[in-house]
């Protein structure tokens, strides 16, 4: 079986990017660290250099390593496959080798930062290698590496198989492309596994040899059980499969589909990326905007049943195992749905409490593990909470955060402190204020792009706060999902919109959206929770998260999931269950009152004064702030001069969009959404969205939902319609359209 890998890294010390050619049974591959440094390669001269080679060994394995560029849509030539053999080689020294060919241009977007999150690429075609892997490279430039980043390629050609990847560094997945023993079968993947130590180990004793850290133990798994690997997968994740066993090559995502993979078949083969922005950057006739998806997009916030914002872009369902055979046909296999867990057997109460508890104690560790350091996002709610509970602090050093606001310390800053210091850990705020707002439009422009208009402008401060927290560590535990599956809440909602801010024929798009959102929320909270609103709602959030950290979340293991599904209704129908099991595990947490009134040393009378006290607080804030209606905004103007905000606004939220778009962030709104461009909009009413524009600023009106979402949208257009925009190669100055280096 033919082929080579194309391996390498990024050397800073040295000003050069490393490149690495494997030979062997396998394929190519080609790897890459990020950093932001001087451009190297010219591409309009093409110029060759001679560049130093080292050698890399890992256990008893070698192979020649050529130090060549890797970044920005590289126009790349074939490497001839030095001796040696196939896999992923530690770093070691080496000797010299004549330089390769490439185009490449390298420059830095602010110091280095980067405008992508974590994921991989690939494509399945019978096109001639060279110009796949072309395809490749420039799938794989539209995602700029952070200087802890590192990318590479991965070719079987007899296959005609293509794959990138892009990853943290000394994250679960920077080991790619991994082997088992055999070399007969490889697995490029993006994201994280969770599996216990004596599973690991038991794994070892069958003769295997792999890192615990990272995802070396993946390809055994499949290659002992390739039948049950996928269902005993435990994590958000996806990954490509080139079996040269059985010559198929097959392409996976976790059970929930939150580890978003994009896929689109034309004449040129079968394509997928984790990000719609890989693909549409080599194919050109994706660049439209699907109006029923817009319409769901202006009503849910997101796109809906597995779709994107763009025609004929389309998205794996969560739970797939989509099998490409040597015949050139589909197997299309969904290995696991929500009902097996929806027909699990009830416990009853006191079994369920119990078993939770044991569970926590089994999966919290999981979360704890691996080759980077841990730090605890911290609220002042029960989810996070409850983490901590299971945390040991004599043997775990968790360092903590909380974001915040620069104007007011929230209950979440001050609650947060407590939990900290009751665990003996350390904590520290990360605030919200006036560098941000000075940042915002580029804050705005990155959030849009990263997330392909998944996450709003608005949502843009989890960029900014998401990189101060990688400072702290750059693997972030989170209570994500917790109130969704202990205790049923169910925050992911349809609505109507300002009905005069549309065109009429498009606003029938709109109301088809709250049709079908409510045809697929017929089904149980915890099936709505977790594989309707986290794959969907929750991707562009997750997306920018995990462009500059790595987010972990415990409610979203398999084996906690499939537990909570076992509970009674009226378990998950209150805040009973959690706090019984966080007094159980650590009691000093129980009397530190939560930001809504629960737990705490009063007695249940003043309990109840408290909880209704923060709930009739909470919904004051966000009538006083984001979800003021706009009877009300007449009555806000005529008290502004009182400053009664400052007894209201910050005890909950850090983040005031609302008043912001009327003061520091008011002259964007102006720039952006009555542009010329933004009115010419077919979908929008020009007239009526200039009133709302300025009603808004005034103070007259709230209009914040439909701005927010209009001025996001208008992002995504200029972005990726208008003129495809790839923001990591403007930024080094590139001028030309991406079709013309193809």
């Amino acid at each position: 079986m033919g082929g080579a890998f194309w391996n390498g890294l990024n050397d800073p010390a040295q000003g050069q990017v490393a490149a690495e050619c494997v030979a062997g049974q396998g394929g190519r591959v080609l790897c890459g660290k990020g950093n932001s440094v001087s451009p190297l390669w010219d591409m309009e001269r093409g110029r060759t250099r001679r560049v130093q080679t080292e050698q890399r060994v890992r256990g008893d394995e070698s192979a020649q390593v050529l130090r060549a560029p890797h970044h920005g849509g590289p126009d790349r030539m074939p490497f001839q496959a030095v001796p040696g053999s196939i896999g992923h080689p530690a770093r070691g020294a080496g000797g010299t080798c004549p330089g390769v060919e490439e185009k490449v241009v390298l420059a830095q977007i602010r110091n280095g930062e980067g405008v992508t999150m974590p994921g991989i690429v690939g494509m399945i075609s019978g096109l001639p290698p060279d110009r796949c892997r072309r395809r490749l490279s420039a799938m794989i430039g539209t995602m700029l590496h952070e200087p802890f980043y590192r990318s590479g390629l991965y070719s079987n050609e007899e296959l005609g198989v293509y794959a990138g990847w892009v990853c943290h560094e000394d994250s679960f997945s920077d080991c790619m492309p991994v082997a088992n023993e055999e070399r007969n079968v490889f697995m490029v993947v993006s994201g994280e596994n969770f599996i216990d130590r004596s599973e690991l180990r038991a794994l070892k004793s069958r003769g295997h040899e792999f890192n615990e850290e990272d995802a070396t133990s993946l390809v055994h798994l499949y290659e002992e059980d390739p039948g049950g690997f996928f269902r005993e997968l435990n994590g958000l994740l996806c990954g490509v499969i080139v079996d040269l066993r059985e010559n198929r090559v097959t392409l996976f995502n976790d059970r929930f589909g939150s580890h978003r993979l994009y896929y689109h078949e034309n004449q040129e083969g079968f394509l997928f990326s984790s990000e719609a922005k890989s693909l549409l950057s080599v194919c050109p006739e994706l660049r439209e905007i699907d109006p029923a998806a817009l319409g769901e997009y202006f009503s849910c916030g997101c796109v809906l049943e597995n779709r994107s914002l763009f025609k004929n872009l389309k998205i794996l369902p969560g739970g797939s195992a989509w099998t490409c055979l040597r015949s050139g046909g589909w197997e299309r296999k969904q290995y696991f749905t929500p009902e097996e867990w929806e027909n699990s057997e009830p416990l009853e109460g006191g079994e369920f409490c119990r078993q939770l508890k044991e569970n926590l104690t089994r999966v919290i560790p999981r979360y704890l593990q691996g080759r980077q350091p841990v730090a605890v996002s911290l609220t002042g709610g029960l989810d996070s909470r409850l983490i901590m509970a299971f945390v040991d602090e004599q043997s775990a050093r968790l360092p903590c955060f909380t974001f915040g606001s620069e104007n007011r310390d929230s209950l979440d800053v001050s609650i947060s402190r407590q939990v900290a210091r009751a665990c003996s850990q350390e904590h520290t705020v990360l605030r919200l204020g006036g560098e941000f707002l000075s940042r915002f439009p580029e804050e705005a422009l990155r959030t849009v792009y990263i997330s392909e208009g998944g996450l709003s402008a608005c949502g843009s401060y989890e960029l900014y706060l998401n990189a101060k927290a990688r400072e702290i560590a750059p693997v972030r535990l989170t209570g994500n999902w917790g109130s969704e599956l202990l205790r049923g809440a169910r925050a992911f909602k349809a609505y109507l919109p300002y009905r005069q801010t549309f065109n009429p024929d498009f606003y029938k798009h709109i109301e088809d959206a709250t049709g079908t959102f409510a045809r697929i929320g017929r089904v149980p909270n915890l099936t709505f929770s977790l594989f309707r609103q986290a794959p969907w709602q929750g991707f562009g959030r997750l997306a920018v998260e995990q462009s500059q950290l790595t987010q972990r979340t415990p409610y979203m293991d398999k084996d906690f999931a499939g537990l909570v599904y076992r509970a009674r209704r009226e378990d998950l129908s209150s805040d009973r269950v959690s706090l019984q099991v966080i007094g159980e595990a650590k009691p000093g947490l129980l009397e530190i009152r939560t930001d809504r009134g629960a737990a705490g040393k009063s007695g249940p009378a003043f309990s109840w004064l408290h909880r209704a006290f923060h709930e009739t607080a909470f919904r004051m804030e966000y009538y006083c702030g984001h979800g003021m209606p706009r009877w009300l905004s007449r009555w806000d103007k005529a008290l502004k001069r009182l400053h009664y905000e400052r007894l209201i606004l910050g005890r909950y939220k850090f983040h005031q969009f609302r008043r912001w778009f009327q003061s520091e962030l008011a002259g964007y709104l102006r720039e952006m959404v009555l542009d010329k461009r933004t009115l010419g909009r077919e979908f929008l009413n020009p007239k009526r969205l200039e009133g709302m524009v300025h009603k808004h600023i005034r103070g007259d009106e709230n209009y914040l939902n439909e701005l927010d979402k209009i001025l996001s949208v208008e992002l995504v257009h200029r972005l990726f319609v208008d003129d495809f925009v790839n923001l990591n190669e403007r930024a080094r100055g590139g001028s030309r359209p991406i079709e013309e280096r193809l």
